[in-house]
């Protein structure tokens, strides 16, 4: 006969019920359980979320990131095509080749666009290696993402571009200390140089995305982290439910690491040719670092909570053991 079941006057053993205003110790635990899953499911989403909100909405932080590219040789390597390929259109060649047999002009045009385009080039590149550069670039950006910005929070599906104006205008300076350059900054117009970072066709899509990440930002962080306590709390063996649940949100952050590689590299992939790779790897890491240092530290973070709750003395054991040794039964 169970010591806890009561018994009544007539002899007869009662059902033992829970206390008032406690459910059952299985729906508890069953509760616990989900919340436990819910938590672990929106831990990576929330990471995912706050990082999605900052580069979208938080200018600052955008620029921050970007900022380093300044010196990187990928990118500048691409902005001297860019900005070359959007002068050389402007460069006239005929009045030099109207003194030359006509049969020689074609090899005598590809050599004078040859040079003229290294001439070019070496203006651009000492440019975009100048010491004032990065604040130049810091300002490219700074625009860029306004535009993005604005351009996300209203209803108007405007093309988003990098506007390389402020560079085209300093190539332009530098090239004016020389002839030939003279004549090629006189020709090439005010506008005319930028990368297109989002067509219409993709604003709305895109614009969804904006929408998501900043209500998601805002609700995933605090409902992850009430359902991960208000599960421990409910959980019978929380030891248990602790190691469980710290190992299910390591595991999940690691999935979210893997898909964010799988993804960069799916829309690297479906990149134009046109587009520079080693740039556009460049700048896939410069925006994707905060977010791959997060999930990287919430891993390595689970681990160590793993580790030490898995070593640890089975505290609950300890608590259940009685504190003195049963008294001795008179067996007569």
């Amino acid at each position: 006969m169970s010591a806890s079941a009561p018994v009544r006057a007539d002899g007869r053993v009662a059902a033992a019920r829970c206390p008032p205003g406690q459910p059952p110790r299985r729906g508890r635990s069953l509760t616990g359980g989900v919340l436990l899953l819910v938590g672990t499911l929106l831990l990576p989403l929330s990471l995912a979320a706050v990082w999605a909100r900052a580069e979208l909405t938080d200018t600052d932080s955008y620029v921050a990131a970007v900022a380093p590219l300044a010196g990187n040789r990928a990118i500048q390597n691409a902005l001297v095509d860019d900005v070359t390929n959007s002068v050389m259109p402007h460069v006239r060649l005929d009045g030099l080749l109207k003194v030359v047999p006509r049969a020689e002009r074609p090899a005598l045009r590809r050599k004078f666009t040859r040079g003229i385009r290294e001439f070019i080039g070496k203006q651009v590149r000492q440019v975009v290696t100048g010491r004032t550069f990065p604040s130049v670039w810091t300002g490219v950006h700074r625009t860029a993402h306004q535009t993005l910005d604005g351009t996300l929070s209203t209803s108007v599906d405007t093309p988003v571009t990098l506007d390389l104006t402020p560079v085209l205008e300093r190539v332009k300076h530098q090239m004016s200390g020389n002839g030939l350059g003279i004549d090629i900054a006189r020709r090439v117009p005010r506008t005319g140089a930028s990368i297109v970072l989002l067509r219409p066709p993709d604003v709305p899509r895109f614009r969804a995305v904006f929408q998501a990440a900043r209500t998601g930002a805002l609700v995933l962080p605090p409902a992850a982290a009430l359902c991960l306590l208000a599960g421990l709390l409910l959980a019978r063996r929380r030891r248990r439910a602790l190691i469980c649940a710290t190992a299910g949100c390591t595991v999940a952050c690691a999935l979210l690491a893997a898909a964010l590689a799988l993804v960069r590299t799916r829309v690297l992939d479906a990149l134009p040719t046109s587009v520079s790779r080693p740039a556009a790897d460049a700048y896939a890491d410069a925006l994707t670092d905060p977010l791959r240092t997060g999930v990287w530290c919430a891993v390595g973070t689970g681990a160590l909570v793993l580790a030490i709750a898995a070593a640890g003395p089975p505290t609950a054991r300890v608590l259940r053991a009685p504190p003195h040794p049963p008294a001795p039964t008179d067996s007569s």
